[in-house]
């Protein structure tokens, strides 16, 4: 918004040449979505806390470390979306489709969460929001981004390590949704301990705000050998913002944890992700920075799957981060040391784009 309102200012008032910089506007989303956490963030817990009376639910079966957290209120993740759209909008070209393409699937997913967790934490249903509708409102969204991204570019994956691009044709709506559920469910999963999710939710956009900035500049993508995606640089301040958003919530959300983030947050967070990988054609990349997340949700596949073919467990408790808990690990060693994993794995996603 203040692009399109003070850039044309410019050649009177030569101080906004700045806001045609994307990296300057990038810079500012992060800095205002974390100040703005700061500034709402006790006032939202307080206010939270009032309407939450129990707090986020607490698994009986789980370890017994985290029976201390009963009544620690949840859905923060509302926080999060709140300042990530205020930032995005205040510092990004309005008049670009990918830009309102992402808050689209980030407020779609978010809202599922949101309901998901009103039925579990006001209305006092266990269940929440069945699976079944879950799923079908995530891919509905999921599906109508997924056809927006194909009129605005090709239906082609970049493929790491390889001068090449997949050329999906017809297959590569589904497969962008399919990316969409799946990442978001992947964060969900994640978000078991304080701090656990959102540390590399935003080292993974960090990831992804460098390659969408590159994907953007024709000189950049041609060097390097990925897609050129006309406007997708824009996406560099949606990724600034997200990373400015978990950066302000993690400082409520890191161990102790005086709010949690809940499905709204969890939910919205990796739906972003894997639209902002989707339109600039990087999903194999995405599922490289986001390991984390992918061992998560294979951990519980297999734990499942296991169980249900043998009637044996694979972990002693899955997501996989409960399986350390129960082993001995403290849950701030775990969280630290599934941090720098993820740290570790953006780095390589980062390097591929080089190594081809």
């Amino acid at each position: 918004m203040l692009y399109n309102l003070l850039f044309p200012l410019a050649d009177q008032y030569p101080v906004f040449n700045l806001f045609q910089y994307i990296t300057f506007r990038t810079v500012y989303a992060l800095i205002t979505a974390l100040v703005l956490c700061w500034i709402l963030g006790p006032s939202f817990i307080r206010r939270m806390k009032r309407y939450q009376v129990k707090g986020q639910p607490i698994r009986q079966d789980g370890p017994i470390s985290h029976l201390a957290k009963a009544g620690t209120p949840t859905m923060g993740g509302t926080l999060i979306l709140l300042v990530l759209t205020i930032s995005t909008l205040l510092w990004a070209d309005v008049t670009n489709a990918f830009i309102w393409l992402a808050l689209f699937v980030t407020l779609g997913y978010g809202l599922i969460g949101w309901y998901d967790d009103y039925l579990k934490i006001i209305r006092a249903d266990p269940k929440g929001l069945a699976g079944r509708w879950k799923l079908l409102l995530q891919v509905l969204i999921g599906g109508v981004a997924a056809v927006g991204l194909v009129q605005l570019t090709d239906p082609v994956v970049d493929v790491p390590f390889f001068k090449t691009q997949w050329d999906m044709g017809m297959w590569y709506v589904p497969f962008v949704v399919l990316v969409l559920v799946g990442s978001s469910n992947a964060v969900n999963l994640t978000d078991g301990l304080d701090g656990l999710a959102v540390a590399p939710t935003f080292m993974v956009a960090i990831a992804l705000a460098v390659v969408v900035y590159l994907s953007g500049h024709v000189n950049f993508a041609a060097y390097l050998l990925i897609p050129h995606v006309p406007g997708a640089s824009e996406l560099t301040i949606f990724c600034g913002a997200m990373v400015g958003a978990c950066l302000g919530f993690l400082w409520f959300n890191t161990y102790p944890a005086q709010v949690f983030m809940g499905d709204v947050g969890a939910l919205a967070l990796g739906g972003a992700l894997g639209f902002v990988a989707s339109a600039v054609h990087q999903q194999f990349l995405l599922a490289i920075a986001g390991g984390l997340f992918v061992l998560e949700a294979v951990s519980v596949i297999v734990q499942v799957a296991s169980f249900k073919l043998t009637g044996k467990r694979v972990f002693r408790m899955a997501p996989i981060h409960h399986h350390f808990e129960l082993k001995g690990w403290a849950e701030p060693k775990v969280i630290v040391r599934f941090w720098i994993i993820s740290l570790l794995l953006a780095l390589v996603a980062l390097s591929t784009l080089k190594i081809r």
